[in-house]
Order: structure tokens, then sequence, then C-alpha cells
């Protein structure tokens, strides 16, 4: 083989083995889903069905947790004025994890009708692994707080979970089910999704300045070797 075809050999191979590293990455899966709550209110019980989506981004130490609603749950027989209405929710943990997550989010920024859906703002939180696998992310109860009272949204059709992520636990935690409890607070994690993209591709660079530091060297000995 001439000295031209082994360096494009050599160059296509480190560039197979760079995508090869990328594509084995692990990422974060999310999926909406849809919840259907039963909700105990002062006037009685309501149902409503919402598409629930939340999502995990890598923030300092932990993960950033946005539970989104995307149609509006329960509803008020009176106008909730601005900043009336406080909702909070739980999003329970499974996989290599266990527990709950407590998600909170700011008061309605606008007054929401009378008999009106209402429209939960995003919620969040911060999660910190306390245990090293998968770990996934479903939504829980629902609390709404308005003008003294208090309304509860309990899913009653067993929803899949909306998130999973791939999670590293600091000081060589194991996987399996933590103890119950709030997700805050544990030991602090060393590498997760995005960090685990950066590290392998980094390494996917390393295999092609490889690959092309091969080529330089067959080129420049080619010389040699002709005298």
């Amino acid at each position: 083989m001439s000295y031209h075809k082994r360096s494009a050999a050599l160059a296509s191979a480190a560039a197979l083995a760079g995508s090869a590293v990328l594509m084995a990455a692990p990422v974060a899966r999310a999926d909406v889903v849809d919840v259907n709550y039963q909700c105990r209110t002062p006037i009685g019980d309501k149902s409503a069905v919402s598409p629930i989506d939340i999502k995990g981004v890598r923030s300092g130490s932990g993960y950033g947790i946005t539970m989104s609603w995307q149609k509006g749950v329960s509803s008020s027989p009176v106008e909730l004025g601005k900043g009336a209405m406080n909702p909070s929710a739980t999003i329970v943990l499974g996989g290599a994890d266990s527990g709950t997550l407590t998600v909170t989010g700011p008061a309605n920024q606008a007054a929401i009708p009378a008999d009106t859906p209402i429209k939960i703002s995003d919620l969040s939180g911060t999660y910190t692994p306390r245990k090293t696998g998968k770990v996934t992310f479903t939504a829980g109860v629902l609390t709404i707080k308005a003008l003294g009272t208090t309304t509860t949204c309990t899913p009653a059709n067993r929803p899949g979970p909306s998130l999973t992520l791939d999670v590293t636990a600091a000081g060589g935690g194991t996987s399996g089910s933590a103890p119950s409890g709030s997700a805050s607070g544990g030991r602090l994690p060393q590498t997760g999704p995005e960090d685990s993209v950066v590290a392998l591709g980094t390494l996917g660079g390393t295999v092609l300045l490889a690959g092309a530091a091969g080529v330089l060297w067959l080129t420049r000995r080619n010389p040699a070797v002709r005298h």
C-alpha cells in the first residue's frame, strides 16, 4: 500500500473512531406524558388531563429540574386576582433513586377568571444524585393554594416517567434504591449526561488528532525512504 493510501486509511479510521465514541455518549430521555389529575377542591371533586413535561439541566453541582403543564387543571368559582394562587408539586423518583423532589414556582402573574382551568406556571427545584444509575422523574401530587384554601390533585392513571437521567453520585454511590425522602441535600454529582458528552467528545477529538499525527509522520518519513 502506498503512503498516500496508508495516510488516507489512518485518517478515515480516526474519524470513524471519533464518531463511534460520540454515538456511545449517554443522553437524557424526556417524554411528554398525559397525566389524569383527580382534584379535591373546596367545592367538590374535579378532574382534568394535562400533558406534563419534565426537563433536567446540569446546574453547578446538581440538576435544575423544571416541570411544565401544557393544559390547565382544576378551576375556581371566583376570580383569582394576581398573586392569589400559589402552586407546588412533587416529582416521584424511581430507578436508581427513590423518594420525592419538591418543585415550586411563582404565584399567578395575571388574574384567573372564574370557572376557567387554572394554568400552572413552570415549577422548578434542584436534584442532587445520591445513587449512580438511571433515575426516572414522574409527575406526583400537585397542590394549589388560593384564597386561604388548598386544592390537591393526584395522578390517577399511573403515568410513566417524563424524564430519565443517567447520573453519577459522588463518593462511589452504587446503583440501587436510596432511602425515601427529599432528593435535595444529598451528595454532589461528579458527572452527568452533558459532562459525559463533553468528555467523550474530547476523547474522540484526541483520536482524530492521533490520526492526523500519523499522517504527518508518514508524509515526513517518505522522502527519507526515497533517499
